[in-house]
């Protein structure tokens, strides 16, 4: 009964407002029409628009923190790639450099080459001295004096061999000197290789060394 009554209530409001509104004039319709529409707007506005209008402007701040984010990682990425490949071929590098030079189980036989690749060019030896080790960072250099005698074509052909050899052997301080009324020519020089040499982790008994003195 109670809900019967307030609907009947409801639609006497509505008819005697709408009958009002009969009665006015055009303008002052109007009027209410516009007022009603600006109230409606606003609540709108307030209760949804501004709401929406704030969310949707924070995530757009949003969107633009991730994009110039998402340009900073990219970069980062391209660098380190960058940076990646570089390496492996600098490690590359480094390997096919170490297999060029002798361990120390191979340096007899390379000094061995050496003077045999003079003899199979047919020179004369008459100094064959290897030097005393010469300590670099990561590797030992192995200086050999060597003087010999022979044909030009003969010293060009042993330092092609020396050349040839699978291991890298440097020939420096090169002199030569001819001898008057002879085809043969005296030759020194200094073949040098190069030992690759392990850096071992400092002992506990070598870091107690080095604090006393």
């Amino acid at each position: 009964m109670g809900k019967k009554k307030s609907k009947i209530n409801e639609k006497k409001f509505l008819s005697g407002f709408f009958e009002k509104l009969d009665t006015l004039t055009k303008v002052h319709r109007l009027l209410i029409y516009l007022i009603t529409f600006v109230v409606i707007g606003g609540v709108y506005s307030y209760l949804v628009f501004l709401p929406k209008h704030d969310e949707l402007k924070r995530e757009k701040q949003n969107y633009k923190s991730q994009v110039a984010k998402l340009s900073i990682f990219k970069k980062r990425a391209s660098a380190i790639l960058k940076y990646e490949t570089l390496m492996a071929q600098k490690t590359e590098q480094f390997n096919q450099a170490m297999k060029a030079l002798p361990d120390k189980r191979e340096l007899p036989s390379l000094l061995t080459n050496i003077s045999k690749a003079g003899s199979d060019a047919g020179l004369a030896f008459h100094l064959f001295q290897p030097a005393n080790e010469v300590n670099k960072e990561f590797f030992k250099e192995i200086p050999v004096s060597i003087k010999v005698q022979g044909r030009y074509h003969q010293i060009t052909d042993f330092f092609f061999q020396i050349k040839r050899l699978n291991r890298i052997v440097n020939i420096n301080n090169v002199e030569v000197k001819s001898k008057k009324g002879s085809n043969r020519i005296d030759m020194s020089c200094k073949a040098v290789t190069d030992m690759f040499v392990e850096k071992k982790e400092s002992t506990g008994k070598d870091k107690q060394k080095r604090k006393k003195k």
